[in-house]
């Protein structure tokens, strides 16, 4: 089993990236959390998780081993495969995925793209002791409103602003004023940027 790739990174994409190590190039699936960690880099490490099917031998790699957990706790439910994972982490970041499943936001999970109710509800009660194990749910809490946080985040990535530099521009607008719009969010976003 391979743990973890480090090499210069050839090609960066929103679903891959190609990792040249030793004149070999690796081509790892990535999520869009990960995408945007390795916005201006020009080498990283990746933890892996390889999946071994009949016609693929596939890599996915994440920037950090608490979003490669979070991804092999979402493939041990049924019916929630390595892409469908991938595209949840895309839409929400570790931490939302462990809020979300910690207080059965059935609605959170639901609205991501290939994710019904029911697969929505069986990851909750898959997964609600595991997460409730491994996470400290008194933080979880202390983060402001996830939804409102996360539609300002994605109207400014689709603006073409790096997502680590808006998510701390956001976080402190919220912290000085919770009681924001996400339209008048992203204006004074847009200030800050």
């Amino acid at each position: 089993m391979l743990e973890f790739i480090k090499g210069e990174i050839s090609e960066l994409t929103p679903t891959f990236v190609v990792l040249e190590l030793n004149g070999i190039g690796y081509r790892v699936n990535i999520s869009l959390f990960s995408f945007s960690a390795l916005q201006g880099i020009s080498s990283c490490r990746l933890y892996l998780h390889q999946v071994i099917r009949e016609d693929a031998h596939l890599l996915f790699g994440f920037t950090g081993i608490d979003e490669r957990d979070i991804f092999r706790l979402l493939i041990s439910v049924s019916g929630i495969g390595a892409n469908t994972a991938r595209m949840i982490l895309s839409s929400m970041s570790p931490d939302e995925v462990r809020t979300a499943v910690a207080v059965g936001r059935v609605d959170l999970l639901k609205s991501i793209k290939g994710i019904g109710a029911k697969s929505a509800e069986r990851i909750i009660v898959d997964l609600k002791d595991k997460i409730g194990k491994s996470s400290d749910i008194s933080q979880l809490f202390r983060q402001t409103d996830n939804t409102l946080k996360k539609e300002a985040l994605s109207a400014l990535e689709i603006l073409g602003f790096n997502r680590k530099l808006a998510e701390k521009v956001i976080d402190g607008l919220l912290a000085g004023n919770s009681s924001l719009s996400v339209e008048d969010l992203i204006k004074q976003a847009l200030k800050h940027l």
